[in-house]
């Protein structure tokens, strides 16, 4: 059952992590929204408020997020616990069942929240959603060897299935500001490069581009 069954909302506001949020001030616009989707655990406190905000309704979680910072919760869990205390009750979207690799670690995640009383609360993407989510965007040319959706290209598509107006932010995935023309960070917090290219970022970009000049 969908913990969002028969909801939608006027405003959503779908936050990547792209290094152009870096001093932008969209802090106060992201958390007007009604319902807002961050991804992949991205810090919201720590004197980011200005730039990410830190109202969240729900949050995403790479299952390699856990096994690269928490030790895939095979040793002490409570760190993991702690880092979540900043998302307060909202829903974690655990990828549990989209790949069988991700299944053993998303459920001692889930273990450890209700271990430890944790008030955030996990869901899982149902598989065929995101099946469907694969062949629609092939569909329309996100596809290639290797070539995997994105986490936000992913919540995006579900934004526009519960929300009338959908606003995107740190979506924006080059190296170069388009503005200022100054270097971008890869993320807002740090600037790690993905060790291999799993994700047609610019295509996705180009697609969500397109959407935004039709007013989809």
């Amino acid at each position: 059952e969908s913990p969002l069954s028969n909801k939608t909302w006027d405003t959503c506001a779908v936050v990547g992590s792209g290094g152009i949020l870096t001093n932008s001030s969209c802090g106060n616009a992201i958390d007007s929204a009604q319902f807002v989707i961050r991804c992949n655990l991205p810090p919201v406190d720590n004197g980011y408020e200005k730039d990410v905000g830190i109202k969240t309704d729900l949050v995403t979680a790479n299952p390699s997020i856990f096994v690269n910072s928490y030790g895939a919760l095979m040793g002490q869990r409570r760190p993991l616990v702690e880092s979540l205390r900043s998302y307060g009750n909202s829903l974690l979207l655990l990828p549990s069942f989209s790949y069988t690799l991700n299944t053993p670690v998303s459920m001692r995640v889930f273990d450890t929240i209700k271990d430890f009383d944790s008030p955030i609360r996990p869901v899982f993407l149902n598989p065929e959603y995101f099946r469907s989510l694969h062949l629609f965007w092939s569909s329309q040319g996100i596809k290639g060897q290797g070539v995997q959706l994105s986490t936000g290209i992913s919540m995006v598509s579900l934004a526009l299935e519960l929300c009338n107006n959908v606003h995107l932010y740190g979506f924006w995935p080059f190296s170069i500001h388009p503005y200022s023309l100054h270097n971008l960070t890869s993320h807002y917090y740090d600037d790690k490069r993905p060790k291999r290219i799993v994700h047609a970022m610019p295509t996705e970009f180009e697609l969500l581009l397109q959407l935004h000049s039709q007013d989809a």
